[in-house]
């Protein structure tokens, strides 16, 4: 199909597919927010009658000894747990299936997503095998294909970046093709998030850097994209506004207790942002770039976000404005274009600030055509992006990517 007459097509899709969206249910998840919150977890989990539970984590979360406190009351309230921690950074189908296989062994009853974006993802997952039954998670990539009910899922995270705790979303990469794809319906959503910071005050600083940057990225691309809703946009205005006020005191202070549940919110309120009005072209590349690659998910965002923002030129403006003076970081007398550059600045100031690259070098030559491929397809037609990208323009973001602005061969 002629690149045109396929935009044409997409635009089409995309309203279609936003004036269905009015007639969900966007109810969001019970929401358990404050420090320690985790302490009263058992005893919701026992008033809604789940006696059984998977928990969903990672080696690394087991051994800091952030789940015993969870353990202990679910002993408590005479719960019983079994514990699958393989889960893996940029979770694979493989994590997802073993998770599940182990829920259906136990017959539990309910799942606890527990760490990071990836036991939260891979928690997801998991719930949509065991309530489809199938073996091929992948058929049901791209969004409303799954459509049965589920186990319940209960995400705590111990991160401030994914926001999956509110999404309908989980990104699963495909172990065998090395790439990422979405699975998006309402039924992942889960039934609790819950947001206690004192569960984030030990992050070290560069994942403190890494999953703030990459709740940036929902705020900015939900807000930009055309499927955005006053609501998604007052709440990436709040978040934006907590995040620009916090994310260098919690990257400075992992102490701060403060910093760190602001920063939490932010995360979760960007999640609910995005589920809606979605990600787009900057998490298309990040996706790829994190299956084949030692990057995290929210430094490949942090570092694709100026570049893709810049190609967008002044159709994202305005947006861009809005939400540099919710940043706080435009003067009396700027105009939009103004206000926007200063906004694309500040995500290469805090990049700076927070120890995060301009490039990824770690970007291959020759996997850059098959990457281009995988991202032009998740973006298309799905993501309401401001700005529809072609294969060729894909193929040049990832070679500024790579090489970093006016240093490419």
């Amino acid at each position: 199909m002629h690149f045109k007459l396929f935009k044409t097509y997409a635009r089409a899709y995309q309203k279609t597919m936003k004036h269905l969206s009015k007639v969900l249910n966007w109810t969001p998840p019970l929401l358990l927010h404050g420090e320690g919150i985790l302490k009263i977890l058992p005893d919701t989990l026992k008033a809604k009658n789940y006696n059984k539970v998977l928990i969903i984590t990672d080696e690394g979360i087991r051994e800091t000894g952030l789940l015993d406190y969870l353990l202990a009351g679910l002993n408590a309230q005479g719960i019983k747990y079994f514990i699958y921690d393989g889960t893996v950074a940029n979770p694979t189908d493989v994590n997802i299936y073993e998770a599940a296989n182990l829920y259906n062994k136990n017959r539990c009853d309910a799942i606890i997503g527990f760490g990071g974006g990836s036991p939260l993802d891979s928690a997801k997952g998991a719930a949509a095998v065991i309530g489809t039954g199938t073996k091929n998670i992948k058929k049901y990539q791209g969004l409303m294909k799954i459509r049965k009910k589920l186990p319940p899922v209960i995400a705590v995270p111990t991160t401030a970046g994914t926001g999956s705790e509110g999404t309908i979303a989980t990104v699963i990469t495909d172990s065998e093709n090395l790439m990422k794809y979405a699975v998006s319906d309402m039924v992942l959503r889960p039934e609790i998030a819950v947001l206690d910071a004192s569960l984030t005050t030990g992050l070290p600083a560069e994942i403190t850097a890494h999953t703030g940057m990459d709740a940036l990225s929902h705020i900015i691309e939900s807000y930009t994209n055309l499927s955005n809703t006053a609501e998604t946009r007052n709440m990436s205005e709040t978040a934006v506004g907590l995040i620009y006020q916090n994310i260098k005191k919690a990257y400075n202070n992992g102490e701060n207790i403060t910093a760190r549940k602001n920063m939490l919110y932010a995360a979760y309120l960007a999640g609910r942002a995005f589920t809606r009005g979605y990600v787009g072209n900057i998490h298309a590349m990040a996706h790829q770039i994190g299956a084949r690659y030692p990057v995290t998910h929210g430094e490949a965002n942090a570092i694709i976000m100026p570049y893709v923002l810049e190609e967008y030129g002044e159709t994202v403006h305005p947006d861009l404005a809005k939400l540099a003076d919710c940043a706080g970081i435009t003067e009396h007398g700027d105009t939009n274009s103004d206000k926007a550059r200063k906004f694309i600045q500040s995500i290469r100031d805090l990049n700076e600030a927070l120890g995060i690259g301009d490039r990824i070098s770690e970007i291959e030559e020759a996997d850059i055509e098959e990457m281009v491929g995988y991202s032009f397809d998740e973006a298309n037609p799905d993501y309401p992006v401001p700005v529809i990208f072609s294969r060729e323009k894909f193929r040049e973001m990832y070679k500024k990517v790579k090489y970093g602005e006016n240093k490419r061969p």
